[in-house]
């Protein structure tokens, strides 16, 4: 397939565009087997059917949300090859925008799904779907080990040099989870207290080690004040055209809505990767016996444009 520059993906000449992006993020793997499917261990291809046929379902609901006035040019869907392959395609297909992973799931530091970096076969795997953006999850803390923390960042910055070459979007979402002694010294103050800061040291070492996302998916933030600090580094150096968006990390509703509050209020935040606070509960139903499909359909739609709704008022 022919590569794309990252300018084809949300990102002009001129510098961020203005048009939000609203992912509805279902890329889980391992943590979506163990925790909705009771599934412990690699699941058997009967329940990897299952699986897929759940995420299918999902997809649904944002197929419902499009059609009840979601505009389809800021709309998205984030899922992966293992069982959202047929998703992938429909939503390409749809002319969504379509962003999938390249990491494994389920480990503390970053791993390719498929092949090495040595081999770019992992790359094979993006051309076969074509995302307008390539995501990457990690886990980060200056407080972790030095050795692990620059062997993540060395495999990030070839993968992102890669990406860059053949002109295609990197998408990386950082989690910045507190060291046993961050947890004891502030408990549930960290968010607050100490994870903003946090961020802004693993953004900037990583950009200092070559890793060149165009969009940054950070978790939430409580104070404007905090959320321009982040765009302030994320866009520092000549950086002008990278963006953040907000990652949704299973939250109730109303943190959902104060994050994304906050952030529709920066210049430099555009948007949201929201999965399970949106899907996991009528799915969940779902698989009890509780909600039949058209229920949830409807309630997926429903929680998609109420996140939707909550970020376009609080830019007005």
């Amino acid at each position: 397939m022919a590569s794309r520059h990252p300018t084809d993906a949300g990102i002009d000449g001129a510098g961020v565009n203005a048009q939000p992006l609203f992912l509805l993020a279902m890329d889980h793997r391992d943590s979506l087997a163990r925790t909705v499917y009771g599934i412990d261990g690699s699941p058997t291809p009967a329940e990897a059917q299952q699986i897929s046929a759940g995420k299918q379902l999902v997809h649904r609901g944002l197929v419902e949300a499009v059609r009840r006035g979601a505009d389809p040019s800021r709309t998205g869907v984030l899922v992966d090859e293992r069982y959202g392959a047929a998703v992938a395609r429909q939503a390409r297909a749809a002319g969504l925008t379509l962003a999938m992973p390249i990491e494994r799931s389920g480990q503390p530091w970053f791993t390719l799904e498929y092949g090495t970096l040595g081999d770019r076969s992992w790359l094979d795997h993006v051309d076969a779907f074509d995302p307008d953006h390539v995501k990457v999850l990690i886990r980060d803390n200056p407080g972790f080990g030095d050795h692990d923390r620059g062997t993540q960042q060395e495999k990030l910055a070839a993968v992102s040099q890669v990406l860059r070459d053949v002109g295609r979007s990197l998408l990386l979402e950082l989690l910045v989870p507190a060291t046993p002694e961050q947890e004891t010294q502030h408990g549930e103050s960290y968010d607050d207290a100490l994870r903003p800061q946090l961020t802004e040291q693993v953004i900037g070492g990583l950009q200092q080690a070559g890793v060149e996302p165009d969009i940054w998916k950070i978790e939430g933030l409580d104070a404007p004040g905090a959320a321009e600090r982040i765009v302030a580094v994320a866009q520092q150096g000549g950086r002008e055209q990278v963006r953040c968006i907000v990652l949704g990390r299973d939250a109730p509703p109303k943190d959902l809505d104060r994050w994304l509050s906050v952030a529709a209020s920066v210049d430099g935040f555009h948007g949201f990767a929201i999965g399970r606070s949106i899907w996991e509960e009528p799915l969940a139903a779902h698989l009890s016996g509780t909600f039949s499909e058209e229920r949830v359909i409807d309630q997926v739609a429903n929680n998609y444009l109420h996140y939707v709704a909550t970020y376009t008022e609080a830019q007005q």
